[in-house]
């Protein structure tokens, strides 16, 4: 007997028993689909939390100083060593934020973040203006009251870009003029506290307002991603040559934490798709069950066959290939379930989530692999069967 006529066996076996068949690829199904479903969402949400963070920028490296009274390190400083290493970085920006009130006229704002920044900002952060123009050089020396805000700013203080420009905003209760707004960077939905909620400002100005004549936070732009490590050690070693102490001063490429991000959903992909993977073993108990129910209904069949000159591998043949085309069906429903209800879920959770190929491939493998492996124990008892004994069961 060849495998095709031990396919069309199984099939015949199969559809004989309609009820007892579903019921045995049931916790297949169930348990394909759970894979599917687990690490389809989790990929999507983990996607979006990794797009999310490789906007504030791959390239750039963020440094944080603790400055003393004996030991700190100014602007001016910080600026010297960016053009001394301009092989190894494209921009450089003091931060320095404050924490006041946006208000134009009765109308405020609480949530907008107010940040002080430097002319290159606008590049570093690979964003375009709607309208107007950037800061400039000459606006951060003479400390020129002037800001550029974000799109919802625009809309909601004065209901559009063209109005918004060139109009008087009070930020911590001190007037400055807007110069440009930047292009909208939410899609979906303008919103309080949301990606276009900001007003940047000159960091001089923005010093000034917070008094504080020592800037604490820099943002440097990398020109190489391959050189960060480069980067970063040159920012240690000038930084530590003025401190003379590691813990006063902090530096962190947002390239690594990109790459921790990525390991942990990776592990957390791998740790909920083992979990559900849990169901798939249950099932193939319920697979070996089945199949030696079988074995124990087709004793006299085993036999006719056996004394008719049939091998024991064909036996063990025709049975192993019927429980892992048991395995294979209800790996297919268990596919198509989960791919529908992974789309139906991700799309009422408001996120973009599609079956992963890999999940789909590794849970029809491991679903396969649960039939010929569970399938064996029964099919080697048919095939060990004694003819004569199998001849004389009712």
């Amino acid at each position: 007997m060849n495998i095709l006529q031990s396919f069309k066996m199984a099939m015949k076996s199969i559809m004989g028993n309609k009820m007892r068949s579903f019921l045995t690829m049931l916790g297949i199904i169930i348990g394909v689909a759970s894979v599917i479903i687990l690490v389809s969402l989790v990929n999507g949400q983990m996607s979006y939390m990794t797009e999310s963070f490789a906007s504030m920028g791959t390239n750039q490296i963020s440094v944080n100083v603790t400055n003393l009274s004996t030991r700190s390190v100014s602007v001016d400083e910080m600026y010297e060593f960016y053009e001394d290493n301009r092989d190894l970085f494209a921009q450089m920006t003091p931060n320095v934020t404050v924490s006041t009130t946006v208000k134009n006229g009765t109308e405020s704002s609480t949530s907008t973040t107010v940040s002080g920044v430097s002319e290159e900002y606008l590049e570093m952060k690979d964003m375009e203006l709607e309208a107007g123009r950037f800061i400039q050089y000459s606006d951060i020396v003479s400390r020129q009251k002037v800001c550029v805000v974000g799109y919802y700013v625009a809309w909601d203080l004065y209901g559009g870009v063209d109005k918004a420009l060139d109009q008087t905003i009070k930020i911590g209760g001190n007037a400055f003029r807007i110069i440009g707004v930047v292009s909208r960077q939410d899609d979906d939905e303008l919103e309080s506290g949301g990606s276009d909620d900001f007003v940047w400002m000159p960091y001089s100005c923005a010093a000034k307002m917070t008094r504080n004549a020592n800037i604490s936070s820099y943002t440097f732009a990398t020109a190489d991603m391959n050189h960060t490590d480069e980067a970063k050690t040159a920012i240690d070693d000038f930084l530590m040559e003025i401190f003379k102490d590691e813990d006063l001063y902090r530096i962190t490429a947002m390239s690594e934490l990109l790459d921790s991000l990525n390991s942990m959903i990776a592990m957390m992909s791998m740790l909920l798709g083992g979990i559900a993977g849990i169901s798939l073993l249950v099932a193939g108990v319920g697979v070996m069950n089945i199949m030696l129910v079988s074995v124990t209904e087709r004793t006299r069949e085993i036999g006719i066959r056996k004394a008719l000159g049939a091998k024991k591998r064909t036996i063990m043949q025709q049975f192993v290939i019927e429980a892992a085309v048991t395995s294979s069906i209800g790996g297919v429903i268990g596919i198509v379930i989960g791919s529908v209800a992974t789309t139906v879920i991700g799309t009422a959770m408001g996120m973009n989530a599609t079956p992963t190929p890999s999940a789909v491939v590794v849970s029809f493998s491991v679903s396969v692999g649960i039939g010929l492996l569970f399938g064996y124990m029964p099919a080697n008892r048919a095939a060990n069967l004694n003819p004569i004994d199998a001849l004389r069961s009712e």
